[in-house]
């Protein structure tokens, strides 16, 4: 089985990506752009100001509809428009800590959202693979030390984490009472803790940590001993990739969840991230702890990678201190007003380059 995509697969491939305009949306409409796909993308606009969907000129290379996934009607208008081949579902509300301001939102967008997005695909007889994309944080989370597998308990302590699960049954419901019968092969892809440039999100580590370097000001943290699986955005990219190669091409035996995660050596603490990212940047770099009150955080959260591993020959290809430098990498050459665009697909090219290399030794 190869580990990598296949890129004369994807050429001319119909693609639907929902969330194209955010951060990982973003990110993977240039990847897929840079292999001949024919990319068409459903989202709301960009959320923040700067975005890596402007500054990149996403949109430039495949046709961008701005819409609610919420909105049924307009969703099943544009899959029946493109008549794709493979959908990648990625709009949602993505941050755990707006989920407990905007509760109502989160579900109706995570839940509804993917309802919505897999009925539009129901009444669709043009699509042959999907990809729901959910989170790492879907797991009833008892905070263990050891990672959690693609069969452990859904759950969710805020509504963010409770809305992703609840997309986990969703996905599963349709799966087995419907998409089965038409052929359709529907996997669900569970990732978090996604870095990389041009993420300015709101409530993130690494755009806070950026703005504070970029101020020279102490960089603010709330929870410095919490250990995540932090992984590069190209890593569960390149798993959602080759997941959907695996839908259209081989079958049912993937439609199932997927765990994508770092290497356990991997998994570092947020005080160890401020403080690779600050050597990285160079110069005298301080951080201070955030002692107000702030919603629930799990601890710590680690995903058990086997199963992609095994039986897709997926795997981590950038370590973690790595990942990092090409974050401050992309970061100065945006602050230096280089083209983004190209930098995002050198970025790229580096990464196949370096999995291939790691491959062939």
């Amino acid at each position: 089985m190869t580990n990598a995509i296949n890129p004369d697969f994807w050429k001319s491939k119909r693609v639907l990506i929902t969330g194209h305009t955010g951060f990982k949306g973003g990110w993977l409409s240039l990847w897929l752009q840079s292999l001949g796909s024919d990319v068409h993308g459903f989202a709301l606009p960009p959320s923040s100001n700067p975005s890596l969907f402007n500054i990149a000129s996403v949109d430039s290379g495949m046709r961008s509809v701005f819409g609610d996934i919420r909105d049924l009607d307009a969703i099943r208008e544009t899959m029946d428009s493109l008549q794709p081949d493979i959908v990648i579902h990625m709009a949602a509300q993505a941050i755990v800590r707006a989920s407990y301001d905007s509760p109502v939102e989160t579900f109706s967008t995570n839940v509804m959202g993917t309802t919505n997005l897999l009925e539009a695909a129901r009444l669709n007889d043009s699509v042959k693979a999907i990809v729901n994309v959910t989170t790492d944080k879907c797991y009833q989370n008892k905070e263990w030390l050891w990672g959690y597998r693609e069969d452990d308990s859904l759950g969710g302590y805020d509504p963010y984490s409770s809305s992703k699960a609840c997309s986990e049954l969703v996905t599963d419901a349709y799966r087995r009472s419907f998409f089965r019968s038409k052929n359709v092969n529907l996997a669900s892809a569970r990732a978090g803790n996604v870095i990389g440039g041009g993420d300015w999100a709101a409530d993130r580590l690494i755009p806070d940590v950026l703005t504070a370097f970029e101020k020279s000001e102490p960089v603010v943290i709330r929870n410095p001993e919490s250990f995540r699986p932090w992984q590069h955005v190209l890593e569960p990219l390149l798993g959602y990739m080759m997941l959907a190669e695996r839908l259209f091409e081989q079958g049912e035996g993937f439609a199932e969840g997927w765990n994508f995660g770092p290497s356990d050596d991997d998994v570092k603490s947020v005080v160890w991230i401020v403080e690779r990212m600050a050597k990285s940047w160079g110069g005298e770099v301080d951080w201070k702890v955030d002692n107000l009150d702030h919603p629930h955080e799990s601890k710590c959260l680690k995903l058990d990678i086997t199963k992609a591993r095994i039986e897709l020959g997926w795997n981590p290809t950038w370590r973690l201190d790595k990942s990092l430098e090409k974050i401050v990498d992309w970061h100065r050459a945006w602050l230096r007003r280089d083209n983004m665009r190209d930098k995002c697909l050198e970025q790229i090219s580096e990464f196949v380059s370096d999995r291939s290399n790691a491959t062939a030794e």
